[in-house]
């Protein structure tokens, strides 16, 4: 383990159950999230020029004001 993540755990330790609890479901919550990217990466299925397109087009909609500002996971 890391001593940035050892850092954040002792951090964690100082606050209520209720809130652990919480920290630690969005941590397990992100690491599923992240194992499935990088497997979906990994996959050699995968068209990573389909991804590139995907971005462009992103790109290009939000240039042209096609996009709402949003925070992360919000829809």
């Amino acid at each position: 383990m890391t001593e940035l993540l050892e850092q954040a755990f002792k951090e964690a330790q100082k606050l209520s159950n209720d809130l652990q609890d919480e920290l630690a479901q969005q941590l397990l919550e992100d690491i599923e999230n992240e194992l499935k990217w990088q497997e979906s990466l990994s996959n050699s299925d995968v068209d990573l020029n389909v991804l590139e397109e995907m971005a462009r087009r992103a790109l290009i909609e939000d240039q042209e004001g096609k996009t709402e500002k949003k925070g992360f996971g919000e829809e």
